[in-house]
C-alpha cells in the first residue's frame, strides 16, 4: 500500500547549502518559475524536520494501532516520538517531513546513514475532511517486527524506495558487504535540476529562449477543425521526449541504474512495470499505487500527442484548472459540456468531465488519485469481468446491471468488443485462450504499444514455448515496450532459438531491453555481440538493488547462469540478511541445496524460512515437495494444504495437494476437497483431469461425470 520515504544524507549541513546555492543560481535569472515552482508539491517534496515544516501535532499526542503505540512530544526545537512495540519501548528522533499534504510522512534514522518512514503518517487534510490526525500506513493491519512490511525493514526504507524521486542527483551509494548506505543528494527535494538537464556552466551565461511554435507547453495548434468535435495537433510532429523526465518518478517501475538522469532515456534508467492483474483491472483502470505512466501510456490522449504539461503547469505542476474548462481545451464545449452528453444537472460533481472519466482510488490511507487512462465508463464489461466503473462509485447502492441500462437508454448500445479487446480482458482476467488468439492480440496494431507489450509479457504465465518465427518482429519493433517485453520471456524460447533474431536484442540501444535480453542469454556458450557487456549492465544493475531481497535473487541468478554456484549461494545468504522475511531468498537456496544433493542444509533453509515467515504459500509447497521426496507423505499433505488455503488461487499447489492426499490412499476424500472447490480455480484443466483420474480409480461414474462436464 505505501511507498513512502525518502532519503538523507549523512554529511546534512553542506547538502542543505548546496541545495540553497543550486535553486539560488535558478532564482537569479528566473524569479518567476522559482515563485511558481515554490507553491509546487515538488518543492515541499523533503525537509528538514523543524517548526516551520513539521505539521504534525506533538503536542505530548498519543495514538495506539493494534499493538503499537506512538506519543509524539518536542524537546525544544527537536521533534520525538516514544514507540511502543510488542511491549518494548524505544525513543526516535524526526529527521526529517516527507511530503505535507493530503499527509505528512516523517523519516527516522535508525543507523548512520539509514532512514526508515515511520509507521505513523500525520492526516494533514482539514477536520472537515477527517483530517488533522495521527493514523497507522497500514490501518487494517497489525505489522509486526516478522513482517516484510514492518517500519524497520527495507520495504518501508527512504533510501532505496523513494529518495531517488523526492531529492535532486540523488544516489543511493548502498555498499552489499557492510549492509550500509551512504546516500547523498544535490538538492533535498525536487527542483529545477530534476526536470532541468540542461543546467550547466554555459546555460549560466547565455539567454535561454524556446520559440512558442516548439514549446511543449504551446496549446494554439490544437484545433477543431470542420465538423469535428475533439481537437488534433496541427503543426509540426510534437517532441513530447520531455515527458521522459516525468515518467522517471511517475511510474511503477525498476530501477536499472543508482539514481537518474534527466537527460538519459527513461527506459535507460528504469524498467516500467506492464500491466499486470495485480496491479492493474482487467479494462487497464488502476487498482494498486501505479502511479501514473501506466496509466496514461493506455489513454487516446497519449496516442493524440497530449503530453504531461497540456494540463499541468510546469512548475507548479498544478493542473491548469479545476473546471471542466481544462478538458474543454481540446473536447467541444457544445458537444460534451452539455447535459445531453453528461446527463447529470449543471455545474453537478456528476458533470465534470473527471468525475466519469477519471475516477479516483485512495492510497496511503488519505490520498485521491486520479486514473489517467481516461476509460469510459463500461458497466457492461464490469458485469462481466468486476472491472470498477464511475458509475457505480458514485451511485452507492446502485448496480452494474442499472448503469449499463441506463447509460444504455441515454448513448445506445455499447459499441461491441474487438476478437483482441475480448482476449485481452480474458487474459487479465486471468482466463486462458489460446496462442492463435494471444498472437493476435499482441499482433494487433490497432491496439496501443503498452496492451501489446503486456500481452507478450503474459506469455510467461502460459507456458507457451516460442520460436524464432513467432518473436521476430517484436524483436524488431519500433516500440521500445515491444522489445523490452519479449526481452523479458525470452526464457520461453529454446535456447536453439534463443541464438537466432532474439539475440540482437544483446545490442538494443536501450539498457533496459539489453538486461533483460542479458538474463535470458548469460547461460549460453555461444560468443555473441555484445553478450559480455549486457552481462556487465546486467550485474551493475542487480548491485544497484541488493539493498532488498530482489536484487540479490537476480544476482544469484545471473550467477547460477554462469554456474557459480558458491556466488549463487552467497547472494541469497545475503538476501537472506537483508531481507529476512522475503520467502523468494529461502525457497531458492533450498533448491540449490536440493540440486547438490545437500538434504540437511535444504531443510534447515525451510525451517529458517517457515519460522521467519510462517505465512508463505512458497514455503509451504517447497516444504511439502522436500517431505514428499524424503517419503513423509503424510506431512507433505499439510504443507501442500497450507500452501492452498494460504495461495487460494494458485493452481499448482491445489494439483499438489489433492496429488498428496490421494497417494496416502484419501482419494474419496480428494475427490469430495476438489469437487467443492474446483470452481474457485475456474474449473481448471489440470484439476478436471485429476478428478476424472481419481473417478475412474475408485469406479465411480457419478463423480467421473461430474468432472467431465464442467466447462
Amino acid at each position: 500500500m505505501i511507498n513512502i520515504i525518502k532519503y538523507l544524507i549523512s554529511i546534512l549541513f553542506l547538502c542543505c547549502c548546496f541545495s540553497a546555492i543550486a535553486n539560488e543560481e535558478c532564482q537569479s535569472c528566473h524569479q518567476q518559475q522559482t515563485h511558481d515552482w515554490e507553491q509546487s508539491d515538488h518543492a515541499r517534496s523533503m525537509a528538514l524536520a523543524n517548526k516551520n515544516t513539521v505539521l504534525g501535532d506533538f503536542n505530548n499526542v498519543a495514538t495506539t494501532h493494534f499493538s503499537q503505540k506512538a506519543v509524539f512530544y518536542k524537546e525544544k526545537d527537536t521533534f520525538l516520538i516514544d514507540l511502543t512495540e510488542q511491549g518494548n519501548k524505544k525513543t526516535y528522533t524526526v529527521s526529517y517531513v516527507f511530503g505535507f499534504d493530503p499527509l505528512q510522512q516523517y523519516l527516522i534514522e535508525v543507523e548512520k546513514g539509514k532512514y526508515q518512514v515511520f509507521p505513523f503518517a500525520w492526516d494533514s487534510r482539514a477536520k472537515s475532511l477527517g483530517g488533522q490526525r495521527w493514523y497507522a500506513n497500514y490501518a487494517n493491519e497489525d505489522v509486526k517486527p516478522n513482517d516484510r512490511l514492518h517500519w524497520l525493514q527495507p520495504l518501508q526504507n527512504w533510501n532505496g524506495m523513494c529518495a531517488d524521486c523526492h531529492s535532486d542527483n540523488l544516489k543511493r551509494n548502498f555498499n552489499s558487504e557492510k549492509e550500509r548506505f551512504d546516500t547523498h543528494f544535490s538538492n533535498i527535494n525536487v527542483g529545477c535540476k530534476s526536470c532541468h538537464s540542461e543546467i550547466t556552466d554555459e546555460h549560466k551565461t547565455k539567454k535561454v529562449t524556446k520559440s512558442p511554435e516548439t514549446s511543449p507547453t504551446n496549446m494554439s495548434q490544437w484545433k477543431i477543425i470542420g465538423d469535428d468535435t475533439i481537437a488534433t495537433w496541427q503543426g509540426e510532429p510534437r517532441d513530447n521526449s520531455f515527458m521522459q523526465g516525468c515518467y522517471a518518478c511517475h511510474s511503477l517501475r525498476s530501477p536499472l541504474t543508482d539514481g537518474f538522469d534527466n537527460s538519459q532515456a527513461f527506459l535507460d534508467q528504469f524498467s516500467p512495470s506492464f500491466l499486470e492483474p495485480n496491479l492493474y483491472h482487467a479494462d487497464g483502470q488502476i487498482k494498486e499505487e501505479v502511479y501514473v505512466f501506466g496509466s496514461f501510456a493506455q489513454s487516446k490522449m497519449y496516442k493524440a500527442g497530449v503530453n504531461c504539461i497540456d494540463c499541468h503547469d510546469k512548475h507548479t505542476m498544478k493542473v491548469k484548472t479545476k473546471t471542466n474548462g481544462l478538458c474543454l481545451q481540446c473536447h467541444s464545449a457544445s458537444e460534451y459540456n452539455k447535459p445531453k452528453h453528461h446527463r447529470h444537472k449543471e455545474q453537478s460533481t456528476g458533470a465534470q468531465c473527471v468525475s466519469c472519466h477519471m475516477p479516483t482510488n485512495r492510497y496511503m490511507g488519505v490520498d485521491d488519485r486520479r486514473d489517467h487512462s481516461f476509460k469510459i465508463p463500461r458497466p457492461d464489461i464490469s458485469i462481466k469481468y468486476d472491472t470498477p466503473n464511475a458509475c457505480v462509485q458514485c451511485h452507492d447502492g446502485q448496480t452494474n446491471e442499472w448503469a449499463a441500462s441506463t447509460l444504455e437508454k441515454w448513448h445506445g448500445k455499447a459499441p461491441p468488443l474487438s476478437a483482441s479487446e475480448h482476449s485481452m480482458l480474458e487474459l487479465r482476467s486471468l482466463k486462458a485462450i489460446s496462442k492463435n488468439a494471444h498472437m493476435s492480440l499482441i499482433n494487433d496494431f490497432s491496439l496501443n504499444e503498452i496492451d501489446r507489450a503486456s500481452a507478450i509479457s503474459y506469455l510467461g504465465g502460459s507456458a507457451t514455448e516460442l520460436s524464432d518465427s513467432d518473436v521476430k518482429s517484436w524483436v524488431n519493433s519500433p516500440l521500445p515496450l515491444i522489445r523490452l517485453a519479449i526481452a523479458k520471456v525470452g526464457f520461453l524460447l529454446p535456447e536453439a532459438e534463443r541464438l537466432k533474431s532474439y539475440k540482437q536484442l544483446l545490442t538494443d540501444k536501450l539498457k533496459s531491453v539489453r538486461v533483460a535480453a542479458a538474463q535470458n542469454l548469460s547461460q549460453t556458450t555461444a560468443q555473441l555481440n555484445g553478450l559480455n557487456q549486457s552481462i556487465r549492465e546486467l550485474a551493475y544493475t542487480n548491485k544497484v538493488n541488493t539493498w532488498r531481497g530482489e536484487g540479490n535473487i537476480n544476482q544469484s541468478m545471473l550467477a547460477l547462469n554462469k554456474q557459480d554456484i558458491n556466488g549463487a549461494i552467497k547472494s541469497l545468504q545475503k538476501g537472506i540478511s537483508v531481507d529476512p522475511y522475503f520467502d523468494a531468498s529461502y525457497v531458492n537456496l533450498a533448491d540449490i541445496y536440493y540440486r547438490l544433493g545437500q538434504t540437511e542444509k535444504m531443510q534447515s533453509v525451510l525451517n529458517n524460512g517457515l519460522t521467519a515467515v510462517p505465512s508463505s504459500a512458497p514455503l509451504h509447497y517447497a516444504n511439502g515437495m522436500a517431505l514428499i521426496r524424503s517419503g513423509n507423505k503424510p506431512a507433505a499433505v499439510d504443507s501442500f494444504k497450507h500452501a492452498m488455503v494460504l495461495e487460494s488461487n494458485n493452481v499448482q499447489y491445489a494439483y499438489l495437494y489433492f496429488l498428496a492426499l490421494d497417494s496416502i490412499g484419501s482419494t474419496a476424500k480428494a475427490i469430495i476437497e476438489l469437487k467443492s472447490k474446483i470452481s474457485t480455480y475456474n474449473n481448471a484443466t489440470q484439476l478436471k483431469s485429476l478428478g476424472m483420474s481419481f473417478a475412474q480409480k475408485l469406479k465411480n461414474a457419478e463423480d467421473y461425470h461430474f468432472f467431465a462436464s464442467l466447462k
